[in-house]
């Protein structure tokens, strides 16, 4: 591990990046350019003095998800992304099979989506990057890695991680979410995640191992999708799926029309959002 070159450009790459790169308001008496050590840890996931001893040169080895979450943050081409991961000790990421790098391209989009739940996955159903509101509605799944870093995965054997979704919904969702599995598990049969995966859920989940029992692959993705919040009850958005470019990933946007009354409900979901991170 080189920590002196790894803290060097850390230091450097935050100094590049002006918070409205990241969807941050830029505010008043910032007194250098670029974005705050405390800014970077936020939207990484990480305490702000670790981050701190990283950019000192006095940290332990960062895991590889750490940094997957700092490239992220940073907006690190893939080149930039494997150089952070041989500074800090590790092996550039394999880029053999389905990538896990979110262009910086696409991450500037999350970020300008204000009033949208919007997100990054995999084929597998992983959660690579997602912007505030999908924090806030959906839960921070940042950084996880293994099967059980499959949505997926979590749906079916988690206690309570379909609760997000109305219950007389869950059904259809389950579906879905299957054949599309099975859709992904045609492309890429001998490819060690998906196996895994398929394995797993079906020696875990009757439910799954019910519905992969009718070969149904690649039913249309839901238009609608209806959250049960705690707070502001039954939230119906407009659901849109689309590929992103890289082998593997789709950008999901949730959203609904200006003047409707889910659009008001997603603007406060915002508001309550920043009053949680305040607490």
């Amino acid at each position: 591990m080189e920590r002196e070159a790894l803290a060097d450009f850390l230091v450097r790459r935050r100094d590049a990046l002006q918070p409205a790169d990241v969807g941050l308001t830029p505010g008043t008496r910032r007194r250098a350019p670029g974005l705050r050590r405390e800014e970077v840890a936020q939207l990484t996931g990480m305490s702000v003095d670790y981050y701190a001893r990283l950019e000192q040169g006095r940290s332990p080895q960062p895991s590889t998800q750490m940094l997957r979450a700092l490239a992220r943050t940073l907006r690190l081409s893939r080149d930039e992304s494997d150089h952070l991961h041989r500074l800090a000790g590790h092996p550039a990421p394999d880029r053999v099979g389905v990538s896990t790098h979110v262009r910086p391209v696409i991450l500037h989009v999350l970020d300008q989506l204000d009033d949208c739940v919007a997100f990054v996955c995999s084929d597998t159903d992983v959660v690579l990057a997602q912007n505030r509101l999908s924090l806030v509605l959906q839960g921070d799944h940042r950084g996880r890695t293994g099967v059980e870093a499959s949505s997926t995965y979590e749906w079916f054997t988690q206690p309570g991680a379909q609760d997000r979704i109305v219950a007389e919904d869950r059904p259809e969702h389950s579906r879905v979410r299957v054949a599309d599995l099975r859709a992904t598990w045609s492309r890429r049969h001998q490819d060690t995640d998906i196996t895994e995966l398929v394995d797993r859920l079906l020696a875990e989940s009757p439910e799954f191992a019910e519905i992969w029992a009718r070969h149904e692959v690649g039913v249309k993705h839901l238009q609608t999708k209806r959250f049960d919040h705690p707070q502001l009850g039954v939230l119906e958005v407009d659901c849109e799926t689309m590929a992103t470019g890289e082998d593997g990933q789709r950008l999901v946007i949730l959203g609904a029309a200006p003047g409707t009354e889910a659009h008001g409900k997603l603007r406060l979901l915002g508001v309550l959002g920043e009053q949680s991170l305040e607490v």
